[in-house]
């Protein structure tokens, strides 16, 4: 999958748009939270919310140990860094990028959640 392809899945996601918080980090965000970080400008990474906490998170670690690794700054929430273009599938980054989506849209107020 490329960058561009991961990028327009999360923002096909409904309510999902895209917003720049600080200069050159670009983010995908479901109501006013952020559900993937698309990282710097070298545009090879995307942050993904994968549990409560950085053990929470540790399956898809020990899994690809060479494309995952503990988010810097916000790990110890449950983010990781996924390398784009990487040896994990497609189908289990896409699974990755749902289950981020879904968890935030979990927290999200009901009266501010997609329909």
């Amino acid at each position: 999958m490329s960058y561009d392809e991961l990028t327009a899945y999360c923002l096909a996601k409904p309510g999902a748009w895209q917003d720049e918080p600080w200069e050159g980090d670009h983010v995908a965000k479901v109501g006013d939270k952020i559900f993937a970080f698309f990282g710097s400008a070298d545009r090879t990474t995307i942050g993904l919310k994968c549990g409560r906490s950085a053990e929470d998170a540790r399956e898809w670690r020990d899994q690809y140990p060479d494309d995952v690794t503990v988010m810097a700054y916000i790990g110890r929430y449950g983010w990781n860094t996924f390398v784009v273009g990487s040896a994990i599938p497609d189908d289990e980054l896409r699974e990755a990028i749902d289950s981020s989506y879904a968890d935030v849209v979990g927290r999200l107020p009901k009266s501010r959640r997609p329909g």
